[in-house]
């Protein structure tokens, strides 16, 4: 007997659009602590083995976009090496359950992206564990306001372009010679990249490098037969933004300002990170896919 298709419903309606609780969470915050706790697929992703037998690396693959991402690749048939940090642990074992539920290994691996030999020693982890290594989603994020740049102090700053910029040089170091020709590396940039927020000045200063360095090693490694491309996510809902990433007063309105009128759920990027990760987008190198809830990216 043949299944009802699903009738398609309004975007702007489809998941969460009341004003959220005013939270707070010290960094790097828990998902499972959230009200409400983000969609990242858990009870809705279907997958139809686009990455069978795959082998795939996402950094904060713990919770939030990450985490939509490692349940969808695990549905689609991959293997799935996550890192998170330690603080973190909770989380992680979460997301490990829900990717041996769809039958693929799960490898958790903690540390802290700002240190070069971590970097290093992960990819490496994860290749061998995994018996090789096919996608590198680099998703991990620190995202801290800051209304008033002689108060950014360089720890911070720092801190902001370790993670979000030097890592993804450290980690495309030791990968590509690791990979082979169809392997797909996928980056997270961000809205911020070209519609910056003034308290987020350092922020969105490494989501526009993340735009460059894509586009730069996307032409470098074609000739490897190694794609590599972005996501360019909106305002979504995840543990960035209750443990420093914005005002605590500003929770309540997160997201209504878009088109949309409400703030994004994680599981609503991970197809496209199927996507980009599958002969699906064969054609397609040095892109970068925007999900913003209506806030276009150029």
């Amino acid at each position: 007997m043949q299944e009802e298709p699903q009738k398609p419903k309004n975007s702007a309606k489809k998941y969460y659009s009341k004003p959220y609780p005013k939270q707070h969470q010290p960094y790097p915050g828990l998902e499972q602590k959230m009200k409400p706790k983000p969609d990242c697929g858990e009870t809705s992703y279907v997958g139809h083995n686009l990455l069978l037998n795959r082998r795939a690396l996402i950094t904060g693959g713990d919770s939030g976009i990450g985490r939509a991402v490692a349940i969808a690749f695990a549905r689609e048939g991959a293997d799935v090496a996550i890192s998170y940090m330690p603080a973190e642990e909770a989380d992680a074992l979460d997301v490990k359950k829900y990717i041996e539920q769809s039958g693929r290994r799960a490898i958790l691996i903690p540390g802290d992206l700002p240190d070069e030999k971590f970097c290093q020693k992960l990819v490496r982890e994860a290749a061998k564990k995994l018996g090789g290594l096919d996608i590198m989603v680099l998703n991990a994020g620190y995202q801290q306001y800051s209304t008033d740049i002689l108060k950014l102090d360089t720890e911070q700053l720092e801190r902001t372009f370790a993670i979000n910029v030097f890592s993804m040089f450290w980690m495309v170091k030791a990968a590509i010679p690791l990979m082979k020709q169809g392997a797909s590396i996928i980056t997270t940039s961000s809205i911020q990249a070209y519609k910056p927020s003034e308290n987020l000045i350092d922020y969105a200063a490494t989501k526009a490098a993340i735009v460059a360095f894509t586009r730069a090693l996307a032409k470098q490694v074609v000739k490897r037969g190694i794609r590599v491309n972005s996501v360019a996510p909106g305002p979504i809902w995840t543990a960035l933004q209750v443990s420093g990433g914005r005002k605590t007063s500003s929770i309540p309105a997160f997201g209504k300002d878009t088109p949309m009128g409400r703030a994004g759920q994680p599981a609503e990027l991970a197809g496209v990170y199927v996507l980009l990760a599958s002969q699906a987008s064969s054609y397609t190198t040095a892109e970068v896919y925007g999900v913003t809830g209506g806030n276009h990216t150029i």
